[in-house]
């Protein structure tokens, strides 16, 4: 019997990773609304919550799982979805506790050490200050955000004072929205007061980025994977995130440690999440970033490369009640990532990028590699969705190879022959 599988948010890229999963001829796989109703534009958290029911409620066949690889509001209307239909879910509580940067920083701190000081920044004061014993360099974002926008390095009170002001004008995009979602949980005295568009400040945090991957299944927590998280020379924008990490097995141990007791007292279960971090190679030290109540989308490929199986099974899987599964090492490639070319230099008009068969020749040519052109022809920079606040996205390349050197060979190459063109005066 074929089981119905609704996710939310589905991509035509996801959809065709969720149809080379093993038991594809097993499932169907429906979208429920699409990535530019969630993420563009004005949140409409009801109006998405009552288009998603009436296509339900219409379908004609039994609904087996609702399940998403994206964070809010997608991550939030799952539970909401699933509770009344009685399929398996992460309750709402736990994702709004990963999803709230101040209330998943209160509750981390009940059972680790390993977190920068923070505090919530009163926006609504005529002289915004840092919160009492954080200090300089801090980073300024709001509590509930897409990606990195609004994400601010401070160094001193001019720049301060210029990020509190970028954010008070945009954060209640996401920040309404995401209030109408806390109002259906019972929330903690300091989480009530802050609310959902607030700005949280914490200290800057050093060494390399990494992350972990892992479920819950039946309240037992799994982290099954580490990955790489490289960042530009002299930048916080991502260059690569690469599987399986390069960090030393104690590092990565470290990592694990932490995920699973902050996992555990969240009350995370019958989910997929992924959780970023800092670390310190020579003294092995981590530091908790940022969870992610959900596993990594963009990472999915990576994993097939290498291990021959995607962690999309993992969401499917779970979504259905169902034992997660894991294979290692069965791919055909010993590394692969996910790189990012970016431009630093300013906004501007793009008046050429690489054309089609020019991509097609360049990937036969080296092998291993998907390229994947983000702005179109004619279009300004500035109009890009989901931008971080120092960079536009030129382009990604999923890159495959059997040693990071050679994979740090072919982006070189993708990044030498592909010609973008810029009018910065348009």
């Amino acid at each position: 019997m074929t089981a119905n599988i609704f996710v939310v948010g589905l991509d035509d890229n996801n959809a065709q990773v969720l149809e080379r999963l093993p038991d594809s001829d097993q499932y169907a796989f429906h979208g429920l609304l699409t990535p530019d109703e969630l993420q563009h534009g004005e949140i409409d958290i009801g109006g998405l919550l009552d288009k998603a029911t009436t296509t339900l409620d219409a379908f004609d066949g039994s609904i087996d799982a609702i399940v998403t690889f994206w964070d809010f509001p997608a991550a939030s209307l799952v539970p909401l979805l699933c509770e009344s239909r009685g399929l398996p879910h992460v309750p709402l509580e736990a994702i709004l506790k990963c999803e709230h940067k101040y209330w998943s920083r209160l509750e981390q701190r009940e059972v680790i050490s390993e977190l920068p000081r923070f505090g919530i920044v009163d926006l609504d004061d005529a002289e915004p200050k840092l919160p009492e014993g954080v200090s300089y360099p801090v980073w300024l974002k709001p509590v509930k955000s897409f990606s990195s926008e609004l994400a601010f390095r401070v160094t001193d009170d001019d720049d301060f004072a210029a990020a509190v002001g970028a954010i008070r004008e945009g954060v209640g995009r996401v920040g309404e929205p995401f209030d109408e979602v806390l109002g259906k949980v019972e929330l903690p005295r300091e989480i009530a007061e802050v609310g959902g568009a607030a700005c949280l400040a914490e200290e800057a945090l050093h060494g390399v980025q990494a992350a972990v991957e892992g479920y819950v299944y039946q309240g037992e927590v799994t982290v099954y994977a580490a990955l790489d998280s490289v960042d530009y020379p002299d930048s916080s924008s991502f260059l690569r995130h690469q599987y399986p990490s390069q960090l030393p097995q104690e590092v990565q141990r470290r990592m694990a440690d932490v995920a699973k007791r902050v996992m555990r007292r969240i009350g995370f279960d019958n989910g997929t999440f992924s959780i970023e971090f800092f670390c310190d190679v020579q003294s092995g030290q981590v530091w908790l970033l940022e969870i992610n109540p959900r596993h990594s989308q963009s990472h999915a490929e990576l994993f097939e490369l290498v291990d021959g199986l995607t962690n999309h099974d993992l969401m499917v899987r779970l979504g259905l009640g169902q034992a997660p599964r894991r294979r290692t090492g069965a791919g055909p490639y010993g590394i692969a990532g996910r790189w990012y070319l970016r431009r630093f230099s300013g906004d501007a008009v793009v008046t050429r990028v690489p054309t089609a068969a020019e991509i097609t020749a360049l990937q036969g040519r080296l092998g291993g590699v998907e390229i994947s052109v983000s702005p179109k022809e004619g279009q300004r920079l500035s109009e890009l969705p989901e931008q971080d606040s120092y960079s536009y996205e030129l382009a990604q390349f999923l890159i495959a190879a059997n040693s990071e050197q050679e994979m740090e060979q072919k982006y070189q190459r993708c990044v030498d022959e592909l010609r973008f063109e810029f009018d910065e005066a348009a």
